[in-house]
């Protein structure tokens, strides 16, 4: 569902010059299964998921996203899938609701299925007690659940999720966790980041280690383990980046 190769991205910095975000990155991700992306502040982690999503034009190289090129395709690319990002954009004056149904319809669903869809998910997420409060009137992690929703609205077949726990309560983030196992079980590709290293095992079929720009490694917790002798993933990704 998700395939790039060599994909490059870099950035010209006025102070320190050419910036390489993204290196030469060729990886995989299938349906039906969970691929993590771990590494640290500046890895090129959100730099590559813009880039899946289209709203970054690589440098170099490929990818394709549900069979569908992200330089010469970018408008199927986007009716593929849910990409929520760490700094998505919400319009403060309009409320939760109007927020999502917004989304929804630039998606070109029906009303009676954005009814039904945005009644399931302020359900799931136990939004319905702020569904009509203004944006700007939302707590941190009010904001979270309407970015969630407005990225799942439209049921996509690849969800792209950069750090989707983020400021939220542990209550809440458990639903999360939960929507992402079930998306899998619904044969999705799912793509998802964290710093949060027991989310990592708890869902990941396949973990990428990205450094610098660069993957590292790419491979199962089983063989992560058996690799590095070490059996907790926070020493594993410190051992592999060699830090």
């Amino acid at each position: 569902m998700i395939r790039t190769l060599n994909l490059t991205k870099t950035f010209q910095d006025k102070k320190r010059g050419k910036i390489v975000a993204v290196n030469d990155v060729s990886i995989e991700c299938q349906s039906g299964r969970i691929f993590g992306l771990l590494g640290l502040n500046g890895a090129g982690k959100t730099t590559l998921m813009r880039l899946l999503s289209t709203s970054l034009k690589p440098t170099s190289g490929s990818a394709e996203v549900n069979g569908h090129s992200i330089s010469n395709q970018p408008e199927e690319v986007k009716k593929d899938i849910g990409f929520l990002s760490g700094d998505t954009g919400l319009y403060p004056r309009l409320t939760a609701e109007e927020i999502v149904r917004y989304f929804a319809r630039l998606n070109g669903m029906e009303e009676k299925k954005i009814d039904q869809n945005i009644k399931e998910i302020f359900d799931k997420f136990d939004m319905n007690g702020f569904k009509d409060r203004k944006i700007d009137k939302l707590s941190q992690g009010m904001k979270q659940k309407v970015s969630i929703a407005r990225t799942i609205v439209h049921d996509p077949e690849v969800l792209i999720l950069d750090e989707p726990t983020l400021g939220l309560d542990v209550v809440t983030s458990r639903n999360i966790i939960e929507f992402v196992k079930d998306s899998k079980q619904r044969n999705k590709c799912v793509m998802f980041s964290t710093h949060i290293m027991h989310e990592a095992e708890k869902l990941c079929d396949d973990i990428a280690i990205m450094h610098k720009g660069k993957i590292l490694d790419v491979a199962t917790l089983q063989d992560y383990r058996k690799k590095t002798d070490l059996n907790d993933l926070d020493d594993i990704f410190v051992k592999i980046i060699g830090e």
